[in-house]
């Protein structure tokens, strides 16, 4: 058995398909299939229950990935140990909101690529939850501290919502007097049942009766939504700053949240993927105060 079977067994494990597996690992779907069964013959056990939509693991399977997972430890630090004297390359995919990921990361994210011309950033900055044990992103970025798994977390900062609204929609319905009026006004939030961290659900702490004529599944699309008037919403305030169409609607009123970056620790000692972290801690210190 060698390491290049175990990796692709840790894809397809990873993937649930046989088909997902070959295309993140560029190769085509056959030769995944046929290294799949060369390595369960050299095991002498099936590590899969193959079906038309996917696959997953059996009971030697689970027992196998324990010990594929720690060969790709292994891998992982030979190989920051074998680059540490050389120039930073390879990809590191970032995994975050879509609010801080598009609003707050994607301008700034090239300043590193400029310095590093062999690094490769993949932005991920999708509404959900990422999986690092399933190497669905290097560093996410997430909501909450993880309070389980192998699992490197450090905070980035705090930040605030607030309630803005257009200032075409206050102009024609006015803005409430106190948190009570929010029911008089038509309010925009997230889709209940698609919120993915418990941090996100925040509007009973502006109103117990909200009541969202819009629900959007994304921060980006509620500072759309709000911006074209179509009602008051909890917005980021470092999105909301600076944009002269949006108004701040009782602003004694917020609430708190914070941005932390997480790594596995089998990543932690790779340089690229250190360099990256430590970048996105910088310019979030750096631009602390609009936040």
């Amino acid at each position: 058995m060698n390491w290049d079977d175990a990796r692709i067994f840790l894809a397809v494990a990873r993937q649930g398909q046989i088909l997902g597996a070959a295309k993140a690992l560029g190769l085509n779907h056959a030769t995944v299939a046929r290294r799949l069964s060369t390595l369960e013959d050299a095991l002498g056990s099936t590590l899969f229950h193959r079906r038309t939509n996917g696959t997953d693991l059996t009971a030697a399977g689970e027992r196998f990935l324990i010990h594929a997972e720690a060969m790709e430890s292994a891998s992982l630090a030979a190989s920051a140990m074998a680059g540490a004297d050389s120039a930073i390359e390879g990809t590191v995919r970032v995994g975050a909101p879509d609010g801080f990921g598009v609003a707050f990361l994607a301008p700034r994210l090239g300043a590193l690529t400029l310095q590093h011309p062999s690094l490769k950033i993949e932005l991920v900055p999708v509404p959900r939850a990422f999986s690092l044990s399933k190497r669905e992103a290097d560093i996410a970025v997430t909501l909450e501290r993880p309070r389980e798994g192998r699992l490197i977390a450090r905070k980035l900062t705090d930040y605030t919502l607030g309630l803005y609204a257009s200032r075409a929609y206050l102009a024609r319905h006015g803005a409430p007097a106190d948190l009570a009026g929010l029911r008089d006004h038509s309010l925009i939030g997230y889709v209940d049942d698609l919120i993915y961290a418990s941090t996100l659900d925040y509007t009973a702490e502006f109103s117990k009766d909200w009541r969202s004529s819009l629900s959007i599944s994304s921060a980006m699309g509620q500072r759309e939504a709000v911006r074209a008037g179509a009602g008051i919403g909890i917005l980021h305030a470092f999105m909301a700053r600076g944009d002269a169409d949006l108004v701040a609607v009782l602003p004694q009123h917020v609430v708190r949240r914070a941005y932390w970056t997480v790594v596995h620790e089998d990543l932690r000692a790779l340089r690229r993927v250190a360099l990256v972290s430590d970048f996105l801690a910088d310019i979030v210190q750096r631009d602390r105060a609009i936040f």
